[in-house]
Protein backbone atom coordinates (compact mmCIF):
# COMPACT_ATOMS: atom_id res chain seq x y z
CA UNK A 1 0.00 0.00 0.00
CA UNK A 2 1.33 3.47 -1.21
CA UNK A 3 1.17 6.03 1.80
CA UNK A 4 2.55 9.31 1.68
CA UNK A 5 0.86 10.88 4.99
CA UNK A 6 0.95 10.27 8.24
CA UNK A 7 0.73 11.82 11.38
CA UNK A 8 2.09 10.92 14.58
CA UNK A 9 3.64 11.74 18.24
CA UNK A 10 7.44 11.14 19.09
CA UNK A 11 8.68 11.59 22.58
CA UNK A 12 12.38 11.92 23.61
CA UNK A 13 13.86 10.87 26.28
CA UNK A 14 14.57 11.36 30.01
CA UNK A 15 17.41 12.32 31.37
CA UNK A 16 18.72 10.14 34.01
CA UNK A 17 19.01 11.05 37.57
CA UNK A 18 22.33 12.25 39.32
CA UNK A 19 23.49 10.94 42.26
CA UNK A 20 24.14 12.01 45.47
CA UNK A 21 26.75 9.97 47.21
CA UNK A 22 30.01 10.07 49.45
CA UNK A 23 33.22 7.68 49.20
CA UNK A 24 33.60 5.50 51.74
CA UNK A 25 37.26 4.52 52.31
CA UNK A 26 39.59 3.05 54.66
CA UNK A 27 42.04 5.39 55.28
CA UNK A 28 39.63 8.50 53.72
CA UNK A 29 37.84 9.03 57.14
CA UNK A 30 35.74 12.11 56.31
CA UNK A 31 34.91 10.49 52.47
CA UNK A 32 33.72 13.29 50.28
CA UNK A 33 31.08 13.64 47.10
CA UNK A 34 31.22 11.10 44.53
CA UNK A 35 27.56 10.77 43.02
CA UNK A 36 27.80 10.87 39.31
CA UNK A 37 25.71 12.49 36.55
CA UNK A 38 22.79 11.06 34.80
CA UNK A 39 22.87 9.69 30.91
CA UNK A 40 20.88 12.06 28.56
CA UNK A 41 17.86 11.02 26.94
CA UNK A 42 17.84 9.79 23.68
CA UNK A 43 17.34 11.84 20.73
CA UNK A 44 14.55 11.07 18.24
CA UNK A 45 16.55 10.81 14.68
CA UNK A 46 15.23 10.58 11.42
CA UNK A 47 17.15 8.70 8.67
CA UNK A 48 16.29 8.84 4.58
CA UNK A 49 16.70 5.06 3.59
CA UNK A 50 16.56 4.92 -0.71
CA UNK A 51 15.34 1.56 -0.27
CA UNK A 52 11.75 2.87 1.03
CA UNK A 53 9.32 4.01 -0.87
CA UNK A 54 5.95 4.29 1.59
CA UNK A 55 5.29 5.71 4.25
CA UNK A 56 3.45 2.57 5.42
CA UNK A 57 5.11 1.70 8.70
CA UNK A 58 4.23 4.42 10.57
CA UNK A 59 0.41 4.67 9.88
CA UNK A 60 -0.48 2.04 12.61
CA UNK A 61 2.42 2.47 15.08
CA UNK A 62 2.29 6.37 15.34
CA UNK A 63 3.39 6.79 18.80
CA UNK A 64 7.26 6.34 19.00
CA UNK A 65 9.50 7.06 22.17
CA UNK A 66 13.13 6.91 22.20
CA UNK A 67 14.68 5.59 25.89
CA UNK A 68 15.41 6.96 28.37
CA UNK A 69 19.15 7.76 30.06
CA UNK A 70 20.42 5.78 32.73
CA UNK A 71 21.12 7.14 36.57
CA UNK A 72 24.00 8.52 37.70
CA UNK A 73 26.10 6.13 39.86
CA UNK A 74 28.65 6.23 42.79
CA UNK A 75 32.43 6.56 42.42
CA UNK A 76 32.04 9.80 40.22
CA UNK A 77 30.48 7.32 37.07
CA UNK A 78 28.31 8.91 34.57
CA UNK A 79 25.16 6.95 33.59
CA UNK A 80 24.94 5.42 29.90
CA UNK A 81 23.34 7.61 27.88
CA UNK A 82 19.61 7.05 26.47
CA UNK A 83 19.99 4.84 22.60
CA UNK A 84 18.47 7.14 20.33
CA UNK A 85 15.39 6.33 18.51
CA UNK A 86 16.04 5.96 14.80
CA UNK A 87 13.48 6.44 12.28
CA UNK A 88 14.09 5.48 8.91
CA UNK A 89 11.78 6.94 5.77
CA UNK A 90 12.04 7.04 2.08
CA UNK A 91 13.93 9.74 0.19
CA UNK A 92 11.53 12.84 -0.32
CA UNK A 93 10.06 13.09 3.44
CA UNK A 94 9.71 16.22 4.62
CA UNK A 95 9.07 16.13 8.83
CA UNK A 96 6.77 19.06 9.68
CA UNK A 97 5.98 20.67 13.13
CA UNK A 98 2.28 19.81 13.47
CA UNK A 99 1.08 22.88 15.43
CA UNK A 100 2.82 25.69 13.38
CA UNK A 101 3.25 23.59 10.14
CA UNK A 102 7.02 24.41 10.17
CA UNK A 103 9.53 22.42 8.58
CA UNK A 104 11.82 20.27 11.21
CA UNK A 105 13.78 18.42 8.51
CA UNK A 106 13.66 17.39 4.98
CA UNK A 107 15.71 14.52 3.95
CA UNK A 108 16.82 14.25 0.19
CA UNK A 109 19.41 11.99 0.62
CA UNK A 110 20.06 8.47 1.18
CA UNK A 111 21.60 7.80 4.64
CA UNK A 112 20.77 11.67 5.47
CA UNK A 113 19.75 11.95 9.46
CA UNK A 114 18.17 14.96 11.34
CA UNK A 115 17.63 15.13 14.71
CA UNK A 116 13.92 16.72 15.15
CA UNK A 117 13.70 16.13 19.11
CA UNK A 118 16.52 16.28 21.61
CA UNK A 119 16.76 14.16 24.67
CA UNK A 120 16.50 15.59 27.79
CA UNK A 121 19.86 16.50 29.88
CA UNK A 122 21.27 14.44 32.53
CA UNK A 123 21.12 15.38 36.11
CA UNK A 124 24.05 16.05 38.05
CA UNK A 125 25.64 14.65 40.63
CA UNK A 126 26.74 16.08 43.88
CA UNK A 127 30.32 16.12 42.42
CA UNK A 128 29.28 19.17 40.51
CA UNK A 129 27.93 21.21 43.13
CA UNK A 130 31.14 20.68 45.21
CA UNK A 131 32.56 24.44 46.19
CA UNK A 132 34.77 26.25 49.02
CA UNK A 133 31.60 27.07 51.17
CA UNK A 134 30.04 23.59 50.60
CA UNK A 135 32.51 20.63 50.17
CA UNK A 136 30.07 17.83 50.97
CA UNK A 137 26.77 18.66 49.03
CA UNK A 138 23.78 16.42 49.35
CA UNK A 139 22.33 17.71 46.06
CA UNK A 140 21.79 15.98 42.82
CA UNK A 141 19.40 16.99 40.04
CA UNK A 142 16.69 15.01 38.48
CA UNK A 143 17.14 14.55 34.84
CA UNK A 144 15.39 16.70 32.28
CA UNK A 145 12.09 15.17 30.77
CA UNK A 146 11.66 14.26 26.96
CA UNK A 147 9.98 16.06 24.93
CA UNK A 148 7.36 15.21 23.10
CA UNK A 149 5.64 16.46 19.76
CA UNK A 150 2.80 15.86 17.41
CA UNK A 151 4.19 15.70 13.55
CA UNK A 152 3.25 15.21 9.72
CA UNK A 153 5.29 13.13 7.65
CA UNK A 154 4.59 13.99 3.94
CA UNK A 155 6.33 12.11 1.39
CA UNK A 156 7.23 14.16 -2.07
CA UNK A 157 9.00 11.64 -4.74
CA UNK A 158 11.98 12.80 -5.67
CA UNK A 159 11.75 12.63 -9.43
CA UNK A 160 13.47 14.85 -11.99
CA UNK A 161 10.30 14.50 -14.19
CA UNK A 162 6.66 14.83 -13.37
CA UNK A 163 3.61 13.54 -15.95
CA UNK A 164 0.75 15.75 -15.29
CA UNK A 165 -2.23 15.90 -17.20
CA UNK A 166 -6.34 14.48 -17.19
CA UNK A 167 -7.14 11.14 -16.84
CA UNK A 168 -6.66 8.95 -19.95
CA UNK A 169 -4.22 10.95 -21.65
CA UNK A 170 -1.87 8.08 -22.03
CA UNK A 171 0.57 9.15 -19.65
CA UNK A 172 1.12 5.13 -17.72
CA UNK A 173 1.18 4.52 -21.62
CA UNK A 174 3.70 6.82 -22.00
CA UNK A 175 6.04 6.31 -18.94
CA UNK A 176 5.96 2.03 -19.73
CA UNK A 177 7.07 3.07 -23.24
CA UNK A 178 9.91 5.24 -21.89
CA UNK A 179 11.18 3.48 -19.29
CA UNK A 180 10.42 -0.29 -17.09
CA UNK A 181 8.05 0.68 -14.83
CA UNK A 182 4.99 -0.95 -15.86
CA UNK A 183 1.92 0.80 -14.50
CA UNK A 184 -2.03 -0.47 -14.55
CA UNK A 185 -3.51 0.62 -18.20
CA UNK A 186 -6.65 0.46 -19.31
CA UNK A 187 -9.82 1.99 -21.23
CA UNK A 188 -10.91 4.07 -18.03
CA UNK A 189 -10.43 6.51 -15.81
CA UNK A 190 -7.92 6.91 -12.86
CA UNK A 191 -6.64 3.44 -13.55
CA UNK A 192 -3.37 5.23 -11.64
CA UNK A 193 -4.14 5.33 -7.83
CA UNK A 194 -0.70 6.55 -6.51
CA UNK A 195 2.92 7.69 -8.57
CA UNK A 196 4.64 5.60 -10.10
CA UNK A 197 8.60 5.88 -10.94
CA UNK A 198 10.57 4.75 -13.69
CA UNK A 199 14.43 5.24 -15.08
CA UNK A 200 14.64 7.19 -18.63
CA UNK A 201 17.63 6.62 -20.67
CA UNK A 202 19.18 8.37 -23.55
CA UNK A 203 20.87 6.78 -26.08
CA UNK A 204 24.35 9.03 -25.72
CA UNK A 205 23.75 7.42 -21.71
CA UNK A 206 22.14 10.31 -19.34
CA UNK A 207 19.14 9.28 -17.67
CA UNK A 208 16.58 11.17 -15.59
CA UNK A 209 14.01 9.70 -12.98
CA UNK A 210 10.12 9.80 -14.56
CA UNK A 211 7.40 10.14 -12.29
CA UNK A 212 3.50 9.61 -13.17
CA UNK A 213 1.04 11.28 -11.46
CA UNK A 214 -2.51 10.08 -11.18
CA UNK A 215 -4.84 12.02 -13.62
CA UNK A 216 -6.27 15.71 -12.37
CA UNK A 217 -9.20 16.95 -13.23
CA UNK A 218 -11.15 20.32 -12.48
CA UNK A 219 -11.22 20.70 -9.19
CA UNK A 220 -8.13 18.72 -7.84
CA UNK A 221 -6.70 21.10 -6.28
CA UNK A 222 -9.35 21.42 -3.84
CA UNK A 223 -9.94 17.88 -3.19
CA UNK A 224 -11.76 16.43 -6.16
CA UNK A 225 -10.97 13.25 -7.65
CA UNK A 226 -7.15 12.06 -6.58
CA UNK A 227 -5.27 14.90 -7.64
CA UNK A 228 -5.59 16.78 -4.16
CA UNK A 229 -3.67 13.47 -2.72
CA UNK A 230 -0.77 13.69 -5.13
CA UNK A 231 -0.28 16.60 -6.28
CA UNK A 232 2.40 17.16 -3.82
CA UNK A 233 4.53 14.37 -5.25
CA UNK A 234 5.02 17.59 -8.66
CA UNK A 235 6.33 19.57 -5.97
CA UNK A 236 10.49 18.56 -5.98
CA UNK A 237 10.24 18.11 -10.23
CA UNK A 238 12.24 20.28 -12.11
CA UNK A 239 10.41 19.46 -15.31
CA UNK A 240 6.81 18.80 -16.80
CA UNK A 241 5.78 16.55 -19.27
CA UNK A 242 2.21 18.23 -20.10
CA UNK A 243 0.30 15.14 -21.81
CA UNK A 244 -2.71 15.81 -23.46
CA UNK A 245 -4.77 13.25 -25.27
CA UNK A 246 -4.74 15.76 -28.76
CA UNK A 247 -7.70 12.81 -30.46
CA UNK A 248 -10.33 14.39 -28.54
CA UNK A 249 -11.90 10.35 -28.69
CA UNK A 250 -13.39 11.34 -25.14
CA UNK A 251 -15.17 14.25 -26.46
CA UNK A 252 -13.08 16.83 -24.41
CA UNK A 253 -11.36 19.90 -26.32
CA UNK A 254 -7.18 19.63 -25.97
CA UNK A 255 -7.21 23.58 -25.42
CA UNK A 256 -9.75 23.17 -22.47
CA UNK A 257 -7.67 20.20 -20.79
CA UNK A 258 -4.65 22.42 -21.15
CA UNK A 259 -6.03 25.30 -19.45
CA UNK A 260 -7.78 23.43 -17.18
CA UNK A 261 -4.65 21.82 -15.79
CA UNK A 262 -2.69 24.59 -15.51
CA UNK A 263 -5.04 26.42 -13.74
CA UNK A 264 -4.84 23.55 -11.34
CA UNK A 265 -1.83 24.27 -10.95
CA UNK A 266 -1.89 27.70 -10.14
CA UNK A 267 -4.31 27.08 -7.01
CA UNK A 268 -2.21 24.65 -5.84
CA UNK A 269 0.73 26.43 -5.69
CA UNK A 270 1.27 29.17 -7.98
CA UNK A 271 4.82 29.05 -8.28
CA UNK A 272 4.79 25.38 -10.14
CA UNK A 273 4.02 27.53 -13.19
CA UNK A 274 7.33 28.91 -13.44
CA UNK A 275 8.27 25.01 -14.04
CA UNK A 276 9.93 24.65 -17.08
CA UNK A 277 7.01 22.76 -18.47
CA UNK A 278 6.97 20.16 -22.33
CA UNK A 279 3.62 20.03 -23.86
CA UNK A 280 3.35 16.84 -25.45
CA UNK A 281 0.61 16.14 -27.76
CA UNK A 282 -0.41 12.18 -27.95
CA UNK A 283 -2.38 9.84 -29.40
CA UNK A 284 -1.27 11.43 -33.14
CA UNK A 285 -1.85 7.90 -34.26
CA UNK A 286 -5.81 8.55 -34.14
CA UNK A 287 -8.28 10.17 -36.61
CA UNK A 288 -8.79 13.86 -36.60
CA UNK A 289 -5.40 14.02 -34.06
CA UNK A 290 -3.56 16.56 -36.69
CA UNK A 291 -6.47 18.51 -37.67
CA UNK A 292 -6.93 18.92 -33.59
CA UNK A 293 -3.50 19.96 -33.03
CA UNK A 294 -3.60 22.64 -35.91
CA UNK A 295 -6.27 23.79 -33.97
CA UNK A 296 -4.04 23.61 -30.89
CA UNK A 297 -1.49 25.79 -32.04
CA UNK A 298 -3.45 28.76 -33.37
CA UNK A 299 -4.75 29.13 -29.85
CA UNK A 300 -1.30 28.95 -28.37
CA UNK A 301 1.29 30.80 -30.61
CA UNK A 302 4.66 30.05 -29.82
CA UNK A 303 4.23 27.11 -27.47
CA UNK A 304 6.45 24.62 -28.16
CA UNK A 305 4.60 21.49 -28.56
CA UNK A 306 6.11 17.45 -29.07
CA UNK A 307 3.38 15.29 -30.93
CA UNK A 308 3.97 11.70 -30.30
CA UNK A 309 2.14 7.95 -29.92
CA UNK A 310 2.66 6.65 -26.65
CA UNK A 311 1.17 3.48 -28.44
CA UNK A 312 3.23 3.35 -31.43
CA UNK A 313 6.84 4.71 -29.80
CA UNK A 314 6.34 7.69 -32.69
CA UNK A 315 8.19 10.75 -31.56
CA UNK A 316 9.66 9.42 -28.27
CA UNK A 317 13.43 9.81 -28.89
CA UNK A 318 12.91 12.95 -29.69
CA UNK A 319 10.77 13.85 -26.60
CA UNK A 320 13.86 12.20 -24.32
CA UNK A 321 16.18 14.08 -25.66
CA UNK A 322 14.62 17.16 -25.04
CA UNK A 323 13.49 16.37 -21.87
CA UNK A 324 16.99 15.32 -21.05
CA UNK A 325 18.49 18.64 -22.57
CA UNK A 326 16.50 20.81 -20.41
CA UNK A 327 17.22 18.87 -17.20
CA UNK A 328 21.12 19.49 -18.09
CA UNK A 329 20.13 23.69 -17.89
CA UNK A 330 17.89 22.85 -14.38
CA UNK A 331 19.89 22.24 -11.32
CA UNK A 332 18.03 20.82 -8.67
CA UNK A 333 17.05 23.63 -5.52
CA UNK A 334 16.11 22.64 -2.32
CA UNK A 335 12.37 23.15 -1.75
CA UNK A 336 11.83 24.98 1.19
CA UNK A 337 13.82 28.17 2.16
CA UNK A 338 15.67 28.81 5.68
CA UNK A 339 12.47 30.75 6.38
CA UNK A 340 10.42 27.54 6.25
CA UNK A 341 12.64 26.01 8.72
CA UNK A 342 11.88 25.22 12.72
CA UNK A 343 14.79 27.17 14.27
CA UNK A 344 15.58 25.20 16.99
CA UNK A 345 14.66 21.39 17.70
CA UNK A 346 14.89 20.87 22.10
CA UNK A 347 11.49 22.58 22.37
CA UNK A 348 12.11 24.83 25.44
CA UNK A 349 10.69 28.13 26.36
CA UNK A 350 12.28 30.56 24.11
CA UNK A 351 14.31 33.48 25.35
CA UNK A 352 11.87 36.78 24.78
CA UNK A 353 9.13 34.78 27.21
CA UNK A 354 8.16 35.40 30.78
CA UNK A 355 10.45 32.63 32.45
CA UNK A 356 7.25 32.23 34.96
CA UNK A 357 3.60 33.29 35.42
CA UNK A 358 2.02 34.10 38.44
CA UNK A 359 -1.56 34.11 38.84
CA UNK A 360 -4.47 33.45 41.47
CA UNK A 361 -6.15 30.56 41.30
CA UNK A 362 -10.19 29.90 41.73
CA UNK A 363 -9.11 29.14 46.05
CA UNK A 364 -7.30 32.37 46.06
CA UNK A 365 -4.17 30.57 46.49
CA UNK A 366 -1.47 32.33 44.36
CA UNK A 367 -0.12 29.92 41.02
CA UNK A 368 3.02 30.43 39.60
CA UNK A 369 3.92 28.49 36.30
CA UNK A 370 5.79 28.70 32.90
CA UNK A 371 7.58 26.54 30.82
CA UNK A 372 11.09 28.35 31.66
CA UNK A 373 9.98 27.08 35.47
CA UNK A 374 9.07 23.85 34.42
CA UNK A 375 12.66 22.46 33.50
CA UNK A 376 13.94 23.77 37.06
CA UNK A 377 10.82 22.39 39.12
CA UNK A 378 11.13 18.57 37.60
CA UNK A 379 14.60 18.66 37.99
CA UNK A 380 14.81 19.48 41.54
CA UNK A 381 14.71 16.30 44.10
CA UNK A 382 12.61 17.78 47.08
CA UNK A 383 13.49 14.97 49.31
CA UNK A 384 16.77 16.71 50.12
CA UNK A 385 17.22 19.32 52.03
CA UNK A 386 19.87 20.77 49.81
CA UNK A 387 18.20 20.80 47.02
CA UNK A 388 14.71 22.31 48.13
CA UNK A 389 16.93 25.08 49.57
CA UNK A 390 18.76 25.54 46.17
CA UNK A 391 15.52 25.52 44.08
CA UNK A 392 14.18 28.33 46.08
CA UNK A 393 17.31 30.89 45.89
CA UNK A 394 16.69 29.88 42.19
CA UNK A 395 13.14 31.26 42.51
CA UNK A 396 14.68 34.42 44.61
CA UNK A 397 17.03 35.30 41.54
CA UNK A 398 13.76 34.83 39.24
CA UNK A 399 12.38 37.79 40.80
CA UNK A 400 9.46 35.46 42.03
CA UNK A 401 9.89 36.42 45.72
CA UNK A 402 9.64 39.57 44.80
CA UNK A 403 6.52 40.01 42.58
CA UNK A 404 4.95 37.82 45.53
CA UNK A 405 5.63 40.53 48.54
CA UNK A 406 4.23 42.87 45.86
CA UNK A 407 0.85 40.96 45.50
CA UNK A 408 0.45 40.93 48.82
CA UNK A 409 1.84 37.56 49.76
CA UNK A 410 2.92 37.51 53.45
CA UNK A 411 5.13 35.25 55.60
CA UNK A 412 3.49 31.77 55.85
CA UNK A 413 0.98 31.99 52.80
CA UNK A 414 -0.08 28.94 50.73
CA UNK A 415 1.66 29.54 47.18
CA UNK A 416 1.19 26.85 44.64
CA UNK A 417 3.94 25.93 42.31
CA UNK A 418 2.91 23.56 39.55
CA UNK A 419 0.70 20.83 41.34
CA UNK A 420 3.18 21.02 44.65
CA UNK A 421 1.40 23.62 47.17
CA UNK A 422 4.66 25.37 49.29
CA UNK A 423 4.45 27.61 52.66
CA UNK A 424 6.13 31.23 51.57
CA UNK A 425 8.78 31.94 54.05
CA UNK A 426 9.73 35.77 54.41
Amino acid sequence: MFVDLVNMTIESGKGGDGMSAFRREKYVPKGGPSGGDGGRGGHVVFEGDEGLSTLLEFRYNKIRKASDGENGKNKKMHGKDGENLVLKVPVGTTIFNQHNNRVLADITEHKQRAIVLRGGRGGRGNVKFTSSKNTAPDIAERGEPGNDLDIRLELKLLADVGLIGMPSVGKSTLISAISAARPKTADYHFTTLSPNLGVVGTNDQRSFVCADMPGLIKGAAMGSGLGAQFLRHIERTRVLLHIIDMSGFEGRDPYEDYETINQELRNYDASLMNRPQIVVANKMDMPGSQENLEAFKTKTPGLDIIPISAYTRENLESLIHKTADLLDEIKRTPLYDQDTFESHVTYQYEGHEAPYTIKKGDDGIYEIGGEGLKRLFEMTDFSKEQSIKRFARQLRGLGIDRELRELGVKHGDAVRIFDVTFEFLD
